[in-house]
């Protein structure tokens, strides 16, 4: 019974001795860990800080260095976080850094605002060619030249870098867009963090503006499908159809950036947050004047817009296209209209059609006589003035079968 106590208690000793020397194996820091100690000493060599282990660590003069700058004075009994870089170097020492233990605090920050999706305002430090560096308390934040707003497309790599210098000591607010601290990449982009603050104003824009409403704005941007223009902080799109009741091939026919112009509520999409605008519906629609403007039988000049399979579009006063048909270019019939016109070639033709609720004025190239081809030509040729054309009309349309 006696030898059974005795192994009993051996047996609890081993247990014992087993748990205390795995808490001392967990217990052993690890490169990365970041832990809280006491300063022991201060002196040239940098600080000896307890961090409660069995052992001390050494925080080197350089690694203050890089902190000190900030105004930040160590004293001896001083409660301080550090990392463990090395668990031993050449000495023997426990290396710890206290300029990481505060960056670690600022990736972790940089993280939660990345993840929540805000944005930071920072202060420009320096401009190279790549990019703008901005200070993220400890850390060294990048905006690439790319995701840096207002610079000017086509510029040369000097003028781009001068642009970016120019910003150096201005305060610019970005949002986070990568934290990488192995690569110990921290990446900033300004051009996100404006368009999220465009889409915040932008919600309440869509609050106020109603289907109708005349808005003044300018415009910010041009593309092949339309025009952009800012309404006070946030931009909505005049689609290229809504530019002008004629046909239109750019909007830079139209408008240049910078241009004020009003505008008309022509769509809300609150879903989908754009707005739709018009610059057309401000305009009298030119169809409404056609009646008074041209009638059957009369002869008309216009300049050949665009060729299609079917016939050719042809630009008319006051700013609309009618169609000339490839049945009414000549007898026989062409194989392809761009066998007899060509895009930007004046004609004389006779109206055959008017049709202002379909929006369709029908010209006739056939039914125009030679003679009245040959007038017209001379005309033309002798210089003479648009009143001289219409003087020809009249006469024409009197003796016209």
């Amino acid at each position: 019974m006696q030898l059974d106590s005795s192994l009993d208690m051996l047996a609890d000793d081993m247990d014992f001795a087993a748990l205390l020397e795995a808490s001392f194996a967990r217990a052993e820091p690890q490169r990365g860990d970041i832990v809280t100690g006491t300063i022991l000493a201060v002196d040239n060599q940098g600080l000896i800080v307890d961090i409660g282990l069995g052992r001390d660590g050494v925080v080197e003069r350089r690694d203050l260095e890089r902190i000190q700058s900030d105004g930040i004075e160590f004293r001896v009994g001083d409660t301080i976080d550090v990392m463990v870089v090395r668990s031993e170097d050449e000495d023997g020492n426990l290396v710890l850094s206290v300029s990481q233990a505060r960056q670690s605090e600022d990736w972790q920050e940089a993280e939660r605002l990345m993840n929540a999706d805000e944005v930071w305002q920072g202060v420009v430090y320096e401009a190279n060619r790549g990019g703008l560096i901005v200070p993220f308390g400890n850390l060294r934040g990048f905006v690439p030249a790319s995701h840096v707003v207002g610079l000017s497309r086509g510029l040369s790599e000097e003028e781009r870098k001068e642009q970016m210098q120019a910003m150096v000591n201005t305060t610019i607010t970005v949002k986070i867009i990568e934290v990488n601290w192995k690569r110990r990449r921290l990446v900033f982009s300004q051009r996100e963090a404006q368009r999220e603050r465009r889409e915040a104003r932008k919600e309440v824009l869509l609050e106020k503006l109603q289907e109708g409403d005349v808005h003044r704005g300018v415009v910010s941007g041009l593309r092949d499908f339309g025009a952009f223009v800012d309404l006070g902080g946030a931009d909505g799109l005049i689609h290229i159809s809504e530019l002008a009741w004629h046909r239109v091939k750019h909007p830079r026919e139209i408008l240049n950036v910078g241009d004020e112009v009003e505008v008309y509520v022509l769509r809300l999409d609150e879903e989908g947050k754009r707005i739709g605008l018009s610059l057309k519906r401000l305009q009298q629609n030119p169809w409404e004047l056609i009646e008074q403007m041209y009638h059957v039988g009369q002869l008309v000049e216009g300049t050949v817009s665009r060729v299609t399979q079917f016939g050719a579009f042809i630009s008319m006063e006051p700013g609309i296209e009618a169609l000339l048909h490839i049945s009414q270019m000549a007898d026989p019939q062409p194989e392809h209209p761009s066998l007899l016109v060509h895009e930007g070639q004046d004609l004389l033709m006779r109206v055959i059609s008017v049709e202002p609720d379909k929006q369709r004025l029908g010209l006739s190239l056939k039914e125009v006589t030679p003679e009245e081809q040959a007038r017209w030509q001379e005309k033309r040729d002798a210089g003479q003035d648009g009143s001289d054309t219409v003087e020809l009309q009249e006469t024409e349309l009197e003796t016209s079968p």
